[in-house]
C-alpha cells in the first residue's frame, strides 16, 4: 500500500488532467488523429508508383486482392479492390516484381498505412519471363504438357472451329489457305486476342466449342484452331495465362495452337495437341490437299485394277505356256481312230463268222425236222403216255372230286372265322399284343385288354371300376364310347 509519505507534492504530475491557463489545444481522440493522418497521407501521396516484389498474395472471397510490396529494406501493404483486380492482365503471385500505381492511405483499424493499387504491371521483360517460367514449371508438374495427353488430329475434319479475332489478317489467311487446299466448313468464335479480358474470352471460346453437342443446332467442330498473329511477349501474354492453358488442355476436341510467328512460343503451344509455326501453317496441317487426295485415289484405283487383273494375266500366260506343251488334238485322235478301225474290222469278221456258224447249226437242225421223223416221234410219245396209265377220263373224274371237296371247305370256312360272330353283337377279347384270350385266367394276367367289336376296338384296364376308351391303332376316329 501507498503510505502517507507517497502522496504527490506540488511539483509531481497531476492525477487528473487539467487545462493550463491560456492553453487552447484540446486533446485529439484516436479516431480524430487517425482521420487527420489519413487525410495528410492521401493529400501528400495521392499518386505514387511503387516498384517491388509481391509477397503474401491472396484473393479474398469478396474478390478483393491483398498483397505486400517489398524490397530488401522495407515492406508496405497493398490492396486492390475487386473491380480493379478483375481487369488484371496477368495472375499475380509471390516473388513477382511489379510496378504498382495507386495512392497511399491508412487503415485506422490497425494503425497501418497501405497503397490502394489502381493498376499493376510486371516490372520489365525479365520479370515477365520469370513469371512465365514459374507458371510453366507448375503446369508441367501437373502433367498438362505431358506427351501422353496429345491426341492425333483428324485426317479430314468436316467442321473446323477457329478461335481468333474476326477482324485481323489471321482469319483471312486461314480461310484462304483452307479454300486452296480443301474447302471445309469453318466456325469462327470471335475473341479479343490481347489486352484486358482477352484471356477470359479465349478460354470461354475453347470451352464453348468443347461443350457443343453432336446433334445440336451448331455443328460440333472436329478440330479447333487457336490462332493469333505475331507480336511481343506482352502482346501474346493472353495465351500464357493459366485459364487459357487449362481450357486448351481440358478441351475434348483436338486442338492446334497457332500463336505468333515461328519463333514465338506460348504456354498454349505446350497444352495443345499440336503447335503450328504460323496460322497459315495451322490451316495446312488441318486439312490435306484435295488435288493430292484425288491423285492418290486415282493411283490406288489403278493399283487395285492392276492387282485384280494381274492374276488373270498370269493365269493366261501359264495357260498359254501349258497349251503349247500339249499335243495336237488330231494326234490324240489318231491312235483312237486306228483302234476304232481295228475293232470295227474285228466286229465285222466276228459277225460274219457267227452268222455262218448259226447257218450251219440251222441247216443241221432243219435236216432233223423232216415230216416222217416228226410222225415217228409223235407215235413214240403217244405209246409212252399210254403205258403210264394216265387216262383222260380218270383225270377228269379226279379233278371233279377235288373241286367238290374245295367247295365244301369254302362253305365251312366263313363259319370258322373268329370275327364272324361280331356281326351278331359279340365281342372278341384281345391282349395288348393282339392275341385272342379265351379264358378268365388269361385275361386276368393282362394289364390292359382290347375289346374288338364289329365297328372298332375298345381298350380297357383290368380291375378298373370304370372303363375308359383309349386310342387303339386301326380304330375308327369317329367311334364313340359304348359304356
Amino acid at each position: 500500500m501507498t503510505g502517507p509519505s507517497s502522496l504527490p507534492d506540488d511539483n509531481s504530475a497531476p492525477l487528473v488532467a487539467k487545462a493550463d491557463a491560456g492553453d487552447n489545444a484540446a486533446p485529439f481522440s484516436v479516431s480524430e488523429l487517425s482521420a487527420l493522418l489519413k487525410r495528410t497521407v492521401e493529400d501528400r501521396f495521392g499518386y505514387v508508383r511503387l516498384r517491388g516484389e509481391l509477397s503474401g498474395v491472396k484473393r479474398a472471397a469478396s474478390g478483393h486482392f491483398y498483397c505486400c510490396l517489398k524490397d530488401d529494406k522495407a515492406v508496405i501493404d497493398g490492396v486492390m479492390w475487386r473491380g480493379t483486380a478483375q481487369r488484371l492482365s496477368f495472375g499475380p503471385e509471390d516473388g513477382l516484381e511489379v510496378i504498382a500505381t495507386g495512392k497511399l492511405t491508412t487503415y485506422p483499424g490497425r494503425s497501418k498505412y497501405q497503397i490502394v493499387i489502381e493498376s499493376m504491371e510486371i516490372a520489365g521483360e525479365g520479370a515477365l519471363l520469370a513469371l512465365l517460367a514459374r507458371l510453366r514449371a507448375r503446369l508441367e508438374e501437373e502433367g498438362l504438357f505431358a506427351r501422353e495427353r496429345k491426341r492425333a488430329l483428324p485426317f479430314l475434319p468436316r467442321v473446323i472451329g477457329v478461335v481468333t479475332s474476326p477482324t485481323g489478317a489471321v482469319i483471312r489467311d486461314i480461310l484462304h489457305r483452307l479454300s486452296d487446299r480443301f474447302p471445309t466448313h469453318v466456325i469462327v468464335w470471335p475473341v479479343q486476342v490481347q489486352g484486358e479480358g482477352a484471356a477470359a474470352q479465349i478460354a470461354s471460346a475453347v470451352r464453348g466449342f468443347s461443350a457443343l453437342s453432336e446433334d445440336g443446332p451448331v455443328p460440333r467442330p472436329d478440330l479447333v484452331i487457336v490462332a493469333r498473329g505475331g507480336g511481343s511477349i506482352e502482346d501474346l501474354w493472353a495465351f500464357n495465362e493459366e485459364v487459357v492453358v487449362r481450357a486448351i488442355a481440358d478441351c475434348s476436341i483436338p486442338t492446334i495452337s497457332a500463336v505468333g510467328h515461328e519463333t514465338d512460343t506460348t504456354l498454349a503451344d505446350f497444352a495443345a495437341d499440336m503447335r503450328a509455326p504460323t496460322p497459315t501453317a495451322a490451316a495446312e496441317i488441318a486439312v490435306p490437299v484435295r488435288g493430292e487426295l484425288a491423285a492418290q485415289i486415282d493411283e490406288l484405283a489403278f493399283r487395285m485394277r492392276r492387282c485384280a487383273t494381274r492374276p488373270v494375266l498370269l493365269g493366261r500366260e501359264r495357260l498359254e505356256a501349258r497349251a503349247q506343251r500339249l499335243p495336237r488334238p488330231q494326234a490324240l485322235l489318231e491312235s483312237a481312230a486306228q483302234r476304232l478301225d481295228e475293232a470295227g474290222e474285228k466286229l465285222r469278221r466276228g459277225l460274219s463268222d457267227r452268222a455262218a456258224a448259226a447257218q450251219r447249226r440251222l441247216d443241221q437242225a432243219a435236216d432233223g425236222l423232216s415230216l416222217p421223223v416228226l410222225r415217228q416221234r409223235l407215235v413214240a410219245e403217244r405209246q409212252r403216255l399210254e403205258r403210264s396209265g394216265l387216262n383222260v377220263r380218270l383225270l377228269s373224274r379226279r379233278h371233279a372230286q377235288a373241286t367238290d371237296r374245295f367247295a365244301a371247305l369254302a362253305r365251312v370256312l366263313p363259319q370258322l372265322d373268329p370275327d364272324k360272330p361280331l356281326d351278331r353283337g359279340f365281342a372278341r377279347v384281345l391282349s395288348a399284343s393282339g392275341e385272342t384270350l379265351t379264358s378268365h385266367d388269361a385275361a386276368s394276367r393282362e394289364a390292359a385288354l382290347v375289346l374288338k367289336f364289329r365297328d372298332g376296338k375298345l381298350a380297357v384296364s383290368v380291375g378298373a371300376k370304370k372303363t375308359r376308351k383309349a386310342p387303339v391303332a386301326g380304330d375308327n376316329p369317329k367311334q364313340g364310347d359304348l359304356f
